[in-house]
């Protein structure tokens, strides 16, 4: 009944009190109570806020937004009303109706939008927001109009009672000002816009517009495309269609995520570009008209200079992903009557998202403007993930009577077959016309046009990049090269490219290898390297490193290995490297070597587990093989141990090498090793036991542990044990095998190493109705002199529980707490309380090896109590 009554009561509206209505609404007096004043100064859709209409019972309504846009059969206005329900019961919508009134008197009833047309009731305490519509003919601009709110009463003359309107004001603007954001909402999620750019690019006769819309999910949900159409709007009116651009196919925004979106349009080259907006449009299925959402003021439009110069980085978007694109290694050489050009295009996702590269079409173009196209196949649909960096080798002809200098290698975006790129603009000053006459100052707007599809193909520049004509060869790993100077001549190649961890910076290792091709003796200067990346734009800091430095003269047929060392930031990441060898003469550096490589860094090789790493080096050639690899459990870390054994290979009594190492994760993480290695003379053959540690996150995957290690070095030199080293040289990755920890369960030849200690027997006595434990241990305790070794900081922590599991620890220092020697005793009291009520019972013994400050447990042994009765004395 109540449902037909509401019903009943809207219809006795729209045909009783339409005309009484007309009169009503528009009459001043009426808007005098409630309506919004206009304001005198500028009122931007984004900043002017009217106010809120009481509609009863706690409920007001305030309008958000009102927008106009042409259709065929009529203008359609749409607008927005938010209600605020501060009551404690929900509020139907039945009761509250909306009227626009146009600048002639029309009264026209507003009619919910098909998304909308369900929301009946606003609840208790929340708010609401409907758009409505309505066709308001021939209307073409927001001036006078206003929009009247009613309110069903029954004991008003017509049932309708008007709470207030809102006037839009004269200068009230439906578009954010350019540069300002605007919040809004799509799918229901509250988004902030803004509109970033205008770009116009020409090519092949065309002109064509590339609008940037950013946009930020302000919601808790993923905004999906909300199936907007939007427009390209000139200052006259006339309206441009735009496309998604090839490079955003994904629109889905996640939470809190801000991304740029593009789109593309065909543009008139006379068209008059100032004052332009971007209009976006939604179609309501219920009623099939395009309705109007958000618009805004687009920027000055720019047009960028698409020239990407030699060895520079462009960067395009791809679904708000930033892949830089970089033409690199141009090679040319003829066959037949054309010039054969190899060249690779480098691309890597610097983005955190998988990115699927768009349709190109790739072209060299000559300076006179020929073109010659390339096979894009290879680039276009090409898939990177993230940080992943790709080179597509690329190919083309261009016949040897074309300049060779001066050609660029043009990126050209293709947007689908299907684009819309244009209005019918028949009969106006901006279209497509015979007339082609340009706007004049001062003439009226025209109502817009309405836009058309058209199935033209958009072909979009993206960049033009230059191919450098003169090239520098790269050398490539492994492979020998001749050059002669002012030395003499010599070949050279290069041995290995590494790159490898170093404090808070990378180590880039070039090993190259020198040999003179002369019949007589190479007189080397006294050489020093630099490492150059990207053109000098990274900064390296340099070390050179000479086995046998004071050898700068090479027999025929003789070679020698140089390390050249950079240090560079861990993050930081290159296209090119360029490796130099500068002498001095007269106090002027003279180039020795200059060699490009690229930047595909050699793989540091692996030694399996078990077998032994190389140290090379004058008076330190050395083998070092694992001993055992064990982890440490602590509570908030664990702790990596390795016992290296370092066995000389000299023929005489000399220092070893200090060794610098890293462990490895399988995830690639790197944790530098503590050291502990022996500064004493090896005798030839003599083995050293090196001591390496690292704590890591509990968390930390220890699987598949290596060693990234090597020789350490200082000022051009392998250094000692008692020496700090500036880097490390010759890295290899020894694969370690960690064991795990097995605790004995007796103390017999228990290993701390250089001791060995065996508890033979103990005791442990207490008095008849005393508070006192004493405990004897009979122990025996031998010292390894085997291996050399430098300071090792284990502790013997003896843990004892008592027979109420009570614990006491006490620590153990190793020939001084405890000798050494055979059957030897320790003894010590423990005293508590509790102990006069204990009858007996049994006590744990539990060795601890401590190593900076975490545990592993060695062993443990049970042993009984003896309750002892004083004997009497005679009187």
């Amino acid at each position: 009944m109540r449902k037909y009554r509401v019903t009943y009561a809207a219809l006795m509206v729209s045909t009783l009190v339409a005309g009484q209505l007309a009169g009503s609404i528009a009459a001043p007096a009426a808007d005098a109570a409630g309506a919004t004043k206009t304001p005198a100064v500028s009122a931007p859709a984004a900043a002017f806020k009217f106010k809120p209409v009481p509609m009863g019972a706690g409920v007001t309504a305030v309008l958000e937004n009102v927008n106009i846009w042409s259709q065929t059969s009529g203008n359609v206005l749409s607008y927005t009303l938010k209600y605020t329900n501060s009551g404690n019961a929900s509020a139907s919508l039945m009761h509250y109706f909306s009227r626009v009134v146009t600048p002639g008197g029309s009264v026209l009833p507003g009619n919910p939008v098909g998304a909308d047309a369900l929301k009946k009731k606003v609840g208790a305490k929340e708010t609401l927001s409907v758009t409505y519509y309505v066709n308001v003919g021939q209307a073409s601009s927001l001036q006078g109009i206003k929009i009247s709110m009613l309110v069903w009463d029954a004991k008003t003359k017509g049932y309708l009672r008007q709470t207030g309107s809102f006037a839009v004001p004269a200068n009230y603007s439906t578009a954010a000002v350019a540069g300002t954001s605007l919040n809004t909402a799509m799918n229901d999620i509250p988004v902030t816009a803004s509109a970033d750019s205008l770009q116009l690019y020409k090519y092949s006769g065309k002109v064509y517009a590339k609008v940037g819309l950013s946009l930020t999910n302000k919601g808790n949900k993923v905004l999906s495309d909300p199936g907007y159409s939007a427009y390209l709007v000139s200052s006259s009116g006339t309206s441009f269609e735009l496309a998604l651009s090839g490079t955003q196919t994904d629109y889905k925004i996640q939470p809190q995520e801000k991304r740029s979106i593009y789109y593309l349009a065909e543009i008139p080259a006379y068209l008059k570009t100032d004052n332009m907006k971007l209009q976006f449009t939604q179609k309501d299925e219920t009623s099939k008209l395009e309705l109007p959402r958000s618009s805004y003021k687009l920027p000055a439009a720019t047009t960028p200079n698409l020239v990407v110069g030699s060895g520079v980085v462009k960067k395009i978007i791809v679904n708000s992903n930033t892949v830089d694109t970089l033409l690199r290694n141009a090679n040319v050489y003829s066959k037949d009557a054309d010039a054969v050009w190899t060249f690779q295009m480098q691309l890597k996702n610097t983005g955190n998202k998988a990115v699927t590269m768009p349709s190109y079409e790739l072209a060299v173009k000559s300076v006179k403007g020929k073109t010659f196209p390339v096979n894009s196949k290879s680039l276009s649909g090409l898939t990177l993930k993230p940080l992943e960096t790709k080179i597509i080798p690329l190919t083309v002809r261009v016949p040897l009577e074309v300049d060779q200098s001066g050609l660029q290698l043009m990126m050209i975006e293709s947007v689908g077959a299907d684009t819309i790129s244009g209005p019918d603009t028949s009969g106006t000053s901006e279209g497509g016309g015979t007339t082609g006459t340009p706007e004049s100052p001062g003439t009226p707007a025209p109502a817009p046009a309405s836009p058309v599809t058209t199935t033209t193909k958009m072909i979009f520049p993206v960049a033009y990049f230059v191919i450098p004509y003169a090239l520098r060869t790269e050398v490539m790993t492994g492979q020998e090269y001749l050059s002669t100077n002012s030395y003499g001549s010599f070949s050279y190649s290069v041995q290995s490219l590494q790159r490898y961890p170093w404090k808070d910076d990378d180590i880039l290792a070039a090993r190259l290898r020198i040999t003179n091709t002369q019949d007589v003796s190479l007189t080397l200067p006294e050489l020093k390297g630099t490492i150059k990346l990207n053109n000098e734009s990274l900064p390296v800091t340099t070390e050179l490193f000479m086995d046998n430095k004071e050898s700068l003269v090479l027999a025929p047929g003789k070679s020698m290995e140089v390390y050249v060392l950079g240090k560079i930031a861990y993050t930081s990441d290159f296209r090119d490297m360029r490796i130099a060898l500068n002498g001095t003469q007269n106090t002027e550096t003279v180039p020795f070597l200059d060699v490009s490589v690229n930047n595909s860094i050699n793989s540091i090789p692996t030694i399996a587990p078990g077998e032994s790493y190389k140290v090379s080096g004058k008076g330190k050639t050395a083998s070092v093989q694992e001993n055992r690899t064990t982890i440490y459990q602590g509570e908030s870390h664990n702790l990596v141990y390795t016992e290296l054994y370092l066995s000389s290979e000299e023929k005489r009594q000399s220092k070893m090498a200090r060794l610098q190492a890293y462990y490895k994760t399988k995830d690639g993480q790197y944790f530098e090793a503590g050291t502990s290695q022996s500064e004493n003379s090896a005798s030839p053959g003599a083995k050293q036991l090196v001591v390496l540690w690292a704590k890591v996150p509990k968390a930390t995957d220890l699987a598949e542990i290596s060693l990234y290690l090597g020789a350490g070095i200082k000022e051009g030199k392998l250094i000692e044990a008692k020496e700090e080293a500036t880097g490390f040289v010759n890295v290899a990755a020894l694969q370690l095998n960690p064991q795990a920890n097995v605790p004995k369960n007796t103390l017999e030849s228990t290993v701390v190493y250089p001791y060995t200690i065996s508890v033979l027997t103990s005791e442990g006595k207490r008095m008849k109705s005393s508070d006192t434990l004493d405990i004897t241990m009979n122990y025996s305790l031998r010292k390894d002199n085997l291996y050399d070794a430098g300071v090792l900081e284990h502790k013997l922590i003896l843990q004892i529980t008592d027979p109420f599991g009570i614990a006491t620890e006490k620590v153990l220092t190793l020939g001084t707490d405890l000798i050494e020697g055979t059957n030897n005793q320790y003894s010590f009291s423990l005293s508590r309380p509790v102990y006069k009520t204990m009858d007996g019972g049994a006590y744990k013994l539990t060795f601890y090896d401590e190593f900076q400050g975490e545990r592993l447990m060695l062993g443990s042994q049970a042993f009984g109590v003896t309750n002892v009765v004083p004997k009497k004395t005679e009187e």
